[in-house]
């Protein structure tokens, strides 16, 4: 519980907000649509009838698995949670809740009965069957949900409060873990507001106190970690089950792709990851190849729908957890082991991702979340402002980032180590650098030094030919340079090449650790019946697409393991 103090930080930023949006957003009636009377009569059989007196409270944020409510006479006022402002009201034939409701995590509202009350109650699992039982019904209230979503997430006025510093490295990651998981936040930097600064110094909340969390329940965490944000949230969930047909390891392009068709094929399916839906794509900033999105589409966006769709069938998502190890099996169940829990199951995909690479340079480490980065999402873009950054690197993360942070950045330097960009960067990316008038491209080039005191201040740009070198000031370096296989947690008995990749089908087929008779499919281990998928997969292809079609191809071959199981 919050002390006084904590109490009086919390309301010095509850001032009343009208987050309600407006009716000439064209996004308005769609996530906000009239229920006729015989599509109310069609969700008769998935919920049941409940009267409400005037200021009667039906859930308060921070409350998890909630109910969906359809207004048949009365008012639903939808309140922002930390401030009490009004974000709608729902009338007759409205409905409440957002993807919150699939999930079953907190919500970030509070409701509240405005006179006489009367509602048709539909538990979570209910609509995630509405969903998928009755698709046209279900396509307006998942449409819905979702941009209600976005919308909370837009305001930047409701959710969590998160008060800190730009240049802390623990108010960063917390940021970044709420971005991932699709979180409504404001963000209430010191470096800018004197009148934060002087809150937090009058209650004498120290450096390493910071961030300071407020919750939507009004309850404050003071430095918290992001794991203990998602518990305070509801995000971080148990495993519903202690035996699933499918584990699934890493929640990126694969592991989201692998979750869509193990549960929509019936399959019970958990998906554990150490962050949140994404993994490296996550943070890409536009997306513009992806097939069937001509505008482009940022990862997290792909991700955030990629999970809603694995929820919508029935997948659990457990989010931060990490797999210390696995235990395989030639018969029965293999074990995930998660430090205090373990959970078994029939099959295994692993989609571990890649950590980025870092550079070889005395005290860079020194400047992680206080200007050096390894991803570019609008978390660290206001970091920068509107100052120089550089982008280190030449592929297409490199590419997609520098383009991202030029829309803010008053010069943006991509400092490529070869002599041409063009090489390892598709080639509308290297067009649209080259043709940016505040984007300078340096080739042939390293950085070999930092500069700054509590935050980077500068970077030396050093000429790998003639050895000259640059100095050139910066907000933000942005190391983009490649990756490295989150491989190296699993057994012995699922091998791996030289550098760390998982080896699978013909290739595993050659290793001792292979015992059966039969030839290991295509995606699978050394370990039957343990599947890879995506960039820490051997001689896989470093693409959206690519992860996504073998996450997919996982699945049928789990399919065909657990046929021969019987």
């Amino acid at each position: 519980m919050p002390t006084n103090t904590d109490q009086i930080i919390a309301g010095s930023h509850t001032a009343v907000l009208d987050l309600q949006p407006s009716q000439e957003d064209p996004r308005f009636q769609l996530a906000f649509p009239k229920l006729t009377d015989e599509q109310i009569v069609a969700l008769e059989e998935y919920g049941k009838r409940k009267s409400f007196k005037e200021g009667d409270v039906l859930w308060q944020a921070g409350q998890v698995d909630l109910c969906m409510y359809v207004v048949r006479s009365g008012g639903l006022k939808i309140l922002e949670g930390r401030s009490g402002s009004l974000i709608t009201t729902h009338t007759k034939g409205s409905f409440s809740g957002d993807v919150d409701i699939i999930t079953g995590r907190a919500s970030v509202v509070t409701a509240q009965a405005e006179g006489d009350l009367e509602v048709l109650e539909v538990p979570g699992d209910c609509v995630r069957s509405i969903v998928s039982e009755k698709p046209q019904l279900g396509e307006i209230i998942l449409r819905a949900f979702l941009l209600r979503k976005s919308l909370l997430i837009e305001s930047h006025k409701t959710g969590v409060l998160v008060i800190g510093s730009r240049y802390c490295k623990n108010t960063l990651r917390v940021r970044e873990f709420l971005a991932r998981n699709l979180y409504p936040v404001e963000w209430q930097d010191v470096e800018t507001s004197e009148e934060t600064q002087r809150m937090l110094e009058e209650f004498g909340i120290t450096e390493d106190q910071v961030p300071v969390v407020i919750l939507p329940s009004g309850d404050v965490l003071r430095g918290p970690s992001p794991e203990q944000v998602a518990e305070a949230l509801g995000i971080k969930r148990v495993a519903d089950l202690t035996f699933y047909d499918l584990v699934i390891v890493g929640a990126g392009p694969a592991g989201l792709a692998a979750a869509v068709y193990g549960a929509s094929e019936g399959l019970s399916t958990l998906v554990i990851d150490s962050r949140g839906p994404g993994g490296q794509a996550g943070t890409s900033s536009l997306i513009e190849n992806y097939m069937g999105f001509p505008l482009g589409l940022t990862g997290q966006q792909l991700a955030d729908g990629a999970i809603i769709q694995a929820e919508k069938f029935g997948a659990k998502l457990m989010v931060p957890a990490d797999v210390k190890n696995i235990t395989c099996r030639s018969v029965g169940g293999h074990i995930i082991d998660l430090g205090k829990d373990q959970i078994e199951c029939k099959c295994v995909i692993l989609a571990p991702g890649a950590h980025y690479r870092k550079l070889d340079i005395e005290d860079c480490d020194r400047f992680d979340g206080r200007g050096v980065y390894y991803e570019a999402t609008h978390v660290e873009r206001v970091m920068c402002g509107d100052k120089a950054v550089a982008v280190v690197g030449a592929g297409n993360s490199a590419g997609q980032a520098a383009v991202f942070l030029a829309e803010n950045a008053s010069r943006v330097f991509v400092l490529v180590h070869g002599a041409d960009l063009r090489s390892t960067m598709s080639s509308y990316l290297a067009r649209r650098i080259e043709t940016s008038p505040n984007i300078t491209t340096i080739v042939n080039c390293e950085v070999c030094d930092v500069h700054g005191e509590e935050n980077l201040k500068a970077i030396t740009i050093c000429d790998r030919e003639t050895k000259e070198t640059r100095q050139e000031e910066v907000t933000g370096l942005f190391i983009l340079i490649g990756a490295t296989p989150h491989t190296d947690w699993l057994p012995e008995q699922i091998a791996r090449d030289e550098r760390g990749y998982i080896l699978t089908g013909p290739d595993a087929a050659k290793q001792p650790q292979w015992s059966e008779s039969r030839q290991p499919f295509f995606l699978e281990t050394t370990c039957p019946g343990v599947f890879a998928a995506g960039d820490a997969r051997a001689n896989s292809v470093k693409r959206v697409a690519s992860a996504v079609g073998e996450g997919s191809m996982a699945v049928t071959f789990v399919h065909q393991v657990l046929a021969k199981m019987g």
